[in-house]
């Protein structure tokens, strides 16, 4: 059983390995933001378009369903800190780290923020809703043309999310 494990140890390493030094970057690698002020940070999995559809009714084959919590990225979901205490889109929320969560909409997106942190994806959303600190809706501006990579992008004043065809912007101030 030992030298079994030590076999299995040792091809995950060599793939590992191998992967590393083939040069290729990730699928969806992990982008660090900050505003120009540095009071707000966003790390998140950048997905790309691929050809796929990205969002869409439930039915249809996009990637993204409307009406449905999604991570906001890719793999770990997506992570925004506030050095200070902010106004969210009109809700006070405490300086600290926030899991960010948000329901795509044809015309309007609802953005959360919440408590725990550590998620993966955002399969374990219903379980964890309770820790919600702000829901807000904020209306989309259709893009002018597809925007490949997801982009996450926080402003001094805003925290602007656009991929494929949509674009949304949350309004942040400072408070305090």
């Amino acid at each position: 059983m030992k030298n079994l494990i030590a076999v299995f140890t040792l091809l995950f390493a060599m793939t590992s390995w191998a992967q590393a030094q083939d040069g290729k970057a990730p699928a969806s690698p992990k982008i660090t933001a900050e505003s120009p002020d540095k009071n707000i940070k966003v790390v998140y999995g950048q997905p790309s378009k691929k050809g796929r559809v990205i969002f869409g009714a439930d039915g249809s084959n996009s990637l993204e369903k409307y009406g449905k919590v999604w991570r906001t990225g890719a793999n770990d979901a997506t992570e925004v800190t506030f050095k200070s205490d902010v106004m969210f889109g009109g809700k006070m929320v405490k300086a600290g780290t926030y899991t960010l969560f948000t329901i795509p909409g044809e015309k309007e997106w609802s953005v959360i923020l919440n408590s725990t942190l550590g998620q993966w994806g955002a399969y374990d959303y219903e379980k964890i809703k309770g820790t919600d600190v702000a829901t807000i809706k904020v209306p989309v501006s259709m893009a002018k043309s597809p925007i490949e990579k997801l982009t996450i992008t926080p402003a001094n004043s805003s925290i602007a999310i656009a991929w494929d065809n949509m674009t949304i912007s949350v309004p942040v101030m400072k408070h305090g």
